[in-house]
């Protein structure tokens, strides 16, 4: 697969720090975290494919995600950054460590192990297909229509950030076909060989509150990423920058100058 142009925002000014987002997910939700450390690096907020302003692809594999963002370095002439990926932007993060680190100087994983994870989205993209778009003039309408099949209120909030709007149309920005057909990709095995291994500094950062990244982890951790640090942020989940930022902030502070 070729890779593609991807949409990005930057943010700050320093030291070059790229973030890939999460399934779902989009540059900007690391856009408050980008404006609290503007003044120290200049944040590259990157839409993956299939998400945000990037291109629609028939495909949704990491290596694809790691062509792309290899493209996007290169073009933006990146010598040196850091690399940071939250869920499923971590194990792209990972895989291109793992498989093309030149350049890379530190790589931060938010709240994500390089391991296969059950498909807990199954049944939230069943119900973002199934909702008739004719029916809906506003978010609130698409709000109301999923909260059966989608209960949790933040999980459904984060998702209908993708529902937007265009000369009163409503439409998908996540390409939800690929993003089906290729989730068992997406929560697989990275795709790397068994003895590869990224030799830079390396920080692991865990909601509290989650279960991404278990004791039963560690051992592959430590056997790809030897210099690892993981850390827990007290009364973070999943999105522990969004679900604990004060806490999360000293941690990822700490993640890019150690």
């Amino acid at each position: 697969m070729t890779a593609v142009n991807l949409k990005y925002e930057v943010v700050g000014d320093g030291p070059p720090v790229v973030v890939l987002h999460g399934l779902f997910g989009a540059g900007r939700n690391w856009i408050t975290v980008a404006r609290a450390l503007a003044g120290q690096y200049r944040f590259h907020l990157v839409d993956l494919r299939n998400h945000g302003g990037s291109p629609h692809t028939a495909t949704m594999t990491y290596t694809d995600m790691v062509d792309d963002v290899r493209q996007l370095i290169a073009t933006l002439g990146l010598a040196r950054f850091t690399l940071v990926g939250h869920s499923m932007g971590g194990k792209a993060a990972m895989t291109l460590a793992l498989s093309a680190p030149q350049g890379l100087a530190r790589l931060v994983n938010v709240d994500i192990a390089p391991v296969s994870y059950p498909d807990r989205f199954v049944d939230i993209i069943a119900a973002l297909e199934a909702l008739d778009l004719s029916t809906v003039a506003r978010r609130s309408d698409a709000d109301r229509a999923l909260a059966a099949a989608i209960p949790e209120t933040a999980v459904r909030l984060f998702i209908l950030q993708n529902l937007v709007f265009e000369h009163g149309r409503p439409h998908w920005r996540l390409n939800l076909a690929t993003l089906k057909r290729d989730m068992p990709s997406i929560l697989g095995p990275l795709p790397v060989a068994a003895h590869a291994h990224y030799d830079g500094p390396t920080w692991f950062i865990r909601g509290e509150l989650s279960d991404r990244i278990t004791d039963e982890h560690r051992p592959l951790m430590q056997r790809w990423f030897p210099h690892h640090h993981l850390e827990t942020v007290m009364g973070g989940g999943h999105w522990p920058h969004s679900e604990a930022p004060a806490a999360f902030m000293a941690a990822f502070a700490r993640a890019l100058d150690a």
